[in-house]
């Protein structure tokens, strides 16, 4: 063969996710990749490669060894929130270049139920060692900083309060239509500003819900594609970026590196951001989804408030239908998401996605598909461009 091989996702799955009182994160790391091998019709065996982090001292190879795999080629970047995009960039480089033939990620959290249980607290902060250290006297929580981006925003751009409450509005619309979603009942723009405030301006349903739950994604190069029991989408473009720890290095709070990663992505896909038919996007808080909208260049900078309050971001008759699945706002949100942005564009792009399936102006499926994750506080950036096959 000559060229780069294609690569391609054969095999996506959940596990239990929402409230699970009774499973380790190791069982629920199982439980996904079990999933994500019955729906690819591979076996085991066939998995050379592994990506995980979040989990163990020696991540990954504690779960490596919990799934019963002995993998040649390995991943454990761990940059947050979009952790799953980079390592499936670096999984699809690893592929293409025969360095692996199918490689596996896996996510599992019980991020809610060790609070419940009395196993951990709700982290406000990521530390107070190296450059935190910094920061930590004045209160600077993690929440806080993404309230600060978001008000930088409404400062330059005269972005509202009430067009960010229209993201949660949206998302919880659209997790109406997702039977695995944790909240499905409907929220209005009243509901979303009159909650409790955490951190100005957002209150309590502007920030991602806590839940339990896992997930899993196999790649695999093209000549496996064949021996799979599910239509292959595949993998056309990534991008990569990390911007800042410190909020005092990061240059514009209104600009986040999905400007970079995304940029990166679609040029390596050869295809525009309006090309695409539906976009996943990492939303730990309203205004992630909103200024990552701009930065993949969905509409210019500052019009984001403007863009997603004409109801856009529906999965029913929206122009651009945003985290189809009801987003960590109102779908799941265990940790670092952004494996679970990778399944539900996967799903979109197979017609899998049951009531909350995306349509083109024809009637017909999905061409393309972008998911784009974010992490720490806007401190780094992956994106991936999928097509279906």
């Amino acid at each position: 063969m000559t060229g780069p091989r294609k690569v391609a996702v054969v095999g996506v799955a959940l596990s239990d996710c929402g409230r699970v009182d009774d499973a380790t994160a190791y069982a629920l790391h199982a439980q996904a990749a079990r999933r994500a091998l019955a729906d690819a019709g591979l076996g085991r065996e066939a998995v050379d490669g592994f990506a995980s982090a979040g989990l163990g001292t020696l991540a990954p190879v504690e779960v490596a060894e919990y799934l019963g795999l002995r993998p040649t080629w390995v991943d454990s970047t761990s940059v947050g929130g979009s952790t799953w995009e980079v390592m499936a960039a670096h999984a699809a480089d690893a592929i293409a270049a025969g360095r692996a033939r199918a490689v596996l990620l896996v996510y599992g959290s019980t991020a809610r139920a060790d609070v419940k249980a009395g196993r951990r607290t709700g982290n406000l902060s990521f530390g107070a060692g190296g450059p935190l250290q910094f920061e930590v006297p004045y209160g600077h929580t993690l929440i806080a900083k993404y309230a600060m981006a978001a008000r930088r925003h409404m400062i330059e751009h005269g972005t509202t309060i009430e067009q960010l409450a229209e993201v949660a509005v949206q998302t919880r619309a659209n997790a109406a239509l997702n039977p695995e979603a944790m909240f499905r009942t409907p929220v209005t723009v009243d509901e979303v500003l009159s909650g409790p405030m955490i951190a100005d301006p957002f209150t309590k349903l502007h920030c991602c819900i806590r839940s339990d739950g896992g997930a899993a994604v196999l790649l695999a190069a093209e000549e496996y594609v064949r021996d799979c029991r599910t239509r292959p989408v595949w993998v056309l473009g990534t991008g990569e970026h990390v911007s800042h720890a410190a909020m005092s290095q990061w240059e514009d709070f209104t600009v986040s590196p999905a400007a970079v990663s995304g940029g990166l992505a679609f040029r390596r896909a050869g295809v525009r951001p309006s090309e695409m038919d539906f976009a996943e996007i990492y939303d730990a808080f309203t205004y992630m989804t909103l200024v990552t909208l701009e930065d993949l260049g969905f509409c210019a900078k500052g019009e984001g408030g403007a863009f997603v309050e004409k109801g856009r971001l529906r999965v029913a008759g929206g122009a651009l239908p945003v985290n189809t699945d009801g987003g960590g706002l109102s779908a799941q949100h265990p940790g670092m998401r952004g494996l679970f942005l990778l399944v539900e564009a996967v799903r979109q792009l197979r017609g899998e996605a049951g009531d909350r399936q995306v349509r083109r102006a024809d009637g017909g499926l999905p061409e393309l598909g972008v998911a784009s994750g974010t992490g720490g506080w806007f401190c780094s950036s992956g994106t991936v461009v999928l097509g279906r096959g």
